[in-house]
């Protein structure tokens, strides 16, 4: 096994299967943002989003995917140009990828790709126990989803991050504040038909405790730019509060939490759900 992915897993490895493959992806993830850092992908684009909080600002929930916002609109971005880049870094460590972008839909920002691996050959890398393989098809696949946003809302702010273990690299971010601006935007403005995204109420509880102050104008910028908010005065506190409130008025927090339960390692954490909790958390917003 190579040495640095060993300095990335944690000794002893997780007693079963998913959480195995849990912390494989994570350690493809890092290595995503490594190779991306290395061929100066951050110098055109921020990371954002959950795994962005995981990997950076310590979030206590899972998340899947790698995303981005390009720091000005380019529609004619393609991730292919960090094709080599992120397959020469991954096999670096002795790991197969391939890399397959995704056709952008029509009138569409978001540029896509996945980064693909046989899950059963990367655990053998990791040297995983054999009594958790026979649980793991060997033609089975872990993919990685990238996506960026090519023609971003203005608003926001960056800063560098530095990642420090087990290999050093630095990744631009959005601010907390910030990202909390495109976490809010999520709460009122993503549709999931008649599911409900309980990771994003998570990721709202953990801003609220920890990080609360929101990019007011950057959440109006988003919310202009998808078409939720088209008033000529300026998106105002009162307004985000009452959009909020109509939110968790209409929040399914039975299956808010169903739907979260498996990227968290507590699950007693979401014992407190309920919608005054949700009422409440709203008035810890700090808007700047």
């Amino acid at each position: 096994m190579n040495d640095l992915i060993r300095r990335m897993l944690p000794s002893p490895l997780p007693g079963n299967l998913g959480e195995i493959v849990v912390e494989l992806r994570e350690i493809m993830q890092s290595i995503a943002l490594l190779g991306l850092w290395r061929a100066k992908f951050f110098n055109e684009a921020a990371f954002y989003g959950g795994t962005a909080l995981r990997i950076l600002y310590g979030l206590n929930r899972f998340s899947e995917d790698l995303d981005f916002s390009l720091l000005k609109t380019d529609n004619g971005f393609n991730f292919s140009r960090f094709k080599n880049a992120l397959e020469n870094e991954f096999k670096a460590f002795g790991i197969d990828v391939g890399f397959e972008p995704r056709q952008k839909p029509e009138n569409s920002a978001i540029e896509s790709a996945f980064l693909k691996t046989n899950t059963y050959m990367q655990l053998l890398v990791i040297d995983t126990p054999k009594e958790f393989l026979s649980g793991i098809h060997p033609q089975s696949v872990l993919k990685i989803k990238l996506e960026i946003d090519t023609n971003p809302p203005t608003g926001f702010n960056d800063e560098m991050k530095y990642v420090f273990s087990p290999v050093q690299f630095a990744v631009r971010s959005y601010t907390l504040p910030s990202l909390f601006a495109g976490k809010l935007h999520a709460v009122l403005c993503r549709k999931w038909k008649n599911r409900v995204k309980g990771r994003d109420w998570y990721d709202f509880a953990w801003y609220v405790s920890k990080h609360p102050k929101v990019n007011t104008f950057h959440l109006e910028q988003r919310m202009r730019a998808s078409g939720h908010y088209d008033l000529p005065e300026p998106l105002s506190q009162s307004k985000i509060i009452e959009l909020l409130d109509n939110a968790v008025n209409h929040l399914d927090v039975v299956q808010a939490k169903e739907e979260v339960s498996p990227f968290v390692t507590d699950v007693r954490m979401l014992e407190l759900w309920s919608e005054d909790f949700f009422r409440a958390a709203t008035r810890q917003i700090i808007f700047v």
